[in-house]
């Protein structure tokens, strides 16, 4: 398509709904926006995000993928680069941000960068996903890039690599994990508002729900079933006592992505609420309002996300929260009957009632 002044620009290949001036705060999981006010709060960490910001070899890093990884434009990868344009454009993204295919057999993408966000997408990636499965994929790191999260991104990569170089160093470790741990936190929280973006770019849920399943089991799809894979979050998120809350937990703690399944039942969640929905419609958050936004209204949109989740969740632990917050009595017992794996009254596994979010699954350490 030819506009006015006589340049060629770059439409979605089909029809899809684009976002005008579309602020990330539209899209943006409650979650991710507590967790990054959290994360700054964090004792030191303006410091050292100052300090990092002017010693991170950002020059170094784009001269890496410059020479040992292949840029994706017109020339290289042409398919990518029709779906970066797409996606900026649905999303009002106005500079398209450089992307490059780094080999790797692990399928995985990242959004990075201090100065100017890239992506970064591996060989494993890109073969094996299909196009709208990739489209999505592409979306939810546009959906980083407009979020500002290649900035933290990029000092969670360069902390996790310190730490490992400085843990020889008696206590040396203990401030950089610290750090990397609320940094791992935030970025997990992320992953679920960028999965949102990802589908507002690429439009196609079962799209976005194949590329997840194919990221946790292969390219596999005749054996694999949507419904069956989400049962799997229903399932993780209700089975168990506490002493399966608290494996979550740790289970999660040194992953920088949500689990899988996770993802698929949030993104199903939201795909289906009122909210995304009226960003179809056209009525959603505007960039040009983000200087007015009250830090209140996002405290208590985060606040309501919480409650609501120990209000429904599955998860034992969220349940035994629900208990102590409606002022149970003899909360010895409970504690004992919830780490014994039995009910109340001594019976079979209680399931704390309701049939909340997939989020809940991992409480407070992340999903």
């Amino acid at each position: 398509m030819t506009n006015g002044n006589g340049t060629t620009e770059h439409l979605p290949g089909r029809s899809r709904r684009r976002f005008p001036g579309i602020s990330s705060r539209a899209y943006e999981h409650p979650a991710d926006r507590s967790a990054l006010v959290a994360l700054r709060k964090l004792s030191g960490f303006d410091t050292v995000f100052k300090a990092l910001s002017g010693l991170l070899p950002e020059r170094s890093l784009r001269l890496l993928f410059l020479s040992d990884s292949v840029r994706v434009d017109d020339a290289q990868f042409a398919h990518l680069y029709a779906m970066l344009r797409d996606a900026c454009y649905i999303l009002d993204l106005e500079k398209v941000p450089a992307m490059y295919v780094t080999q790797d057999p692990k399928p995985n993408a990242m959004c990075i960068g201090l100065d100017e966000p890239v992506i970064v997408v591996t060989t494993g990636l890109v073969e094996l996903l299909d196009e709208e499965e990739m489209r999505a994929v592409i979306g939810h790191e546009v959906g980083h890039a407009l979020s500002g999260h290649a900035v933290y991104r990029t000092i969670l990569l360069f902390l996790t690599g310190l730490a490992v170089k400085v843990a020889w160093i008696p206590l040396g470790n203990v401030a950089i994990m610290a750090l990397v741990t609320a940094l791992r936190e935030w970025f997990r929280k992320s992953e679920l508002s960028a999965d949102r973006a990802g589908l507002l770019a690429g439009q196609d849920l079962q799209a976005s729900m194949r590329g997840l399943m194919k990221i946790a089991g292969g390219n596999h799809l005749h054996e694999m079933n949507v419904d069956a894979f989400l049962k799997q979050a229903d399932e993780y998120e209700s089975s168990g006592d506490l002493r399966d809350s608290v494996l979550k937990i740790l289970n999660v703690l040194p992953r920088s992505h949500p689990f899988t399944t996770v993802r698929a039942a949030e993104l199903r969640k939201w795909a289906a609420s009122r909210d995304h929905q009226r960003i179809m419609e056209g009525h959603y958050d505007r960039r040009e309002d983000d200087k007015d936004t009250s830090v209140y209204e996002s405290f208590r949109q985060s606040a309501s996300h919480y409650s609501d989740t120990v209000r429904t969740s599955k998860d034992p632990l969220m349940g035994l929260l629900r208990d102590l917050g409606d002022g149970a009595g003899d909360l010895g017992g409970k504690l004992r009957d919830r780490f014994a794996g039995r009910g109340a009254n001594g019976g079979a596994k209680g399931d704390g009632g309701g049939s909340g979010g997939a989020e809940g699954a991992t409480g407070a350490a992340g999903s």
